[in-house]
């Protein structure tokens, strides 16, 4: 049988299709005797044994990012293993492809990203295997977050490791506006957008810790339920985002600041996500 001759042409194309090593493509190529389609699949299936060996790893770092158009928002993170990975180029190119497909699709949550078209006959699924065998490390879509409402903006923080959505009620084209109040949800992370929207377990909890320090401080047991509920009330403050100071003028409340951009606006929902 006839050697088959692998070019460094061959070698370059199979790794601009795939983003494997040099070597890689050279071994694929040589164990498909120069079959292109079948090299791509060698290398498929070395991304499906890498994956399985790294299933049970924690991928903890990774690539965080928010995106809007209009009155659609995706946030959505592609995990790594290492921060090595993290800031390597190709992966946040890879990351900024997934974005791009889910804010295209308006897709809803992770599983419905994972089974769109990456390209013609690679799903989002198997080119997460796929690189993982190209990386060495596990990769995952840990987080697909969505906001519709009469507008959403985006705010991505610089790194990476932070970012966040949020929702408002108006059709706005101040887009500056908004985004001072998304960058508010990245900084100030609050638990909730609202009082209402904070569940009675953490009210219940807070109240008991202010009366436990009520106690303490030797206040007398017929006010210590009073300061416990003063207690809640400056937590709902501090970490409920419309209550919050807002950043640009900490005399304003987030929800003044935004009336006073625009009567009647408010924020109607804001997701974060951080890697820490």
């Amino acid at each position: 049988m006839a050697t088959v001759t692998i070019t460094a042409s061959d070698v370059a194309k199979l790794r601009k299709t795939t983003g494997a090593g040099m070597m890689d493509c050279k071994k694929a190529l040589t164990e498909a005797e120069g079959d292109f389609d079948e090299a791509v699949l060698i290398l498929r299936k070395k991304g499906q044994k890498v994956a399985a060996k790294r299933a049970d790893r924690d991928a903890t770092e990774g690539h965080v990012t928010a995106k809007s158009i209009g009155n659609f928002g995706i946030l959505m993170t592609l995990n790594c293993e290492t921060d090595f990975v993290a800031q390597n180029a190709d992966f946040i190119v890879l990351a900024d492809k997934f974005m791009d497909i889910a804010i295209t699709n308006k897709v809803e949550n992770a599983e419905a990203l994972m089974s769109l078209e990456f390209e013609a006959g690679v799903t989002v699924a198997e080119k997460i295997i796929e690189q993982t065998g190209v990386i060495g490390e596990k990769l995952e879509i840990s987080c697909v977050e969505v906001i519709s409402a009469e507008s959403v903006v985006a705010y991505n923080h610089p790194g990476n490791n932070v970012a966040s959505l949020v929702g408002f009620n108006q059709a706005i084209e101040d887009d500056a506006t908004l985004r001072v109040v998304a960058m508010q949800v990245a900084a100030m992370n609050p638990i909730a957008l609202n009082e209402d929207a904070v569940d009675a377990e953490t009210k219940e909890r807070e109240f008991n810790l202010g009366k436990e320090q009520a106690l303490k401080e030797g206040k007398p047991e017929n006010i210590v339920d009073k300061v416990a509920e003063g207690k809640v009330k400056k937590f709902l403050k501090e970490n409920t985002l419309v209550n919050q100071p807002c950043i640009k003028d900490n005399k304003s409340s987030v929800a003044q600041y935004l009336d006073s951009a625009s009567k009647g606006l408010v924020a109607t929902a804001f997701r974060r996500y951080s890697l820490s």
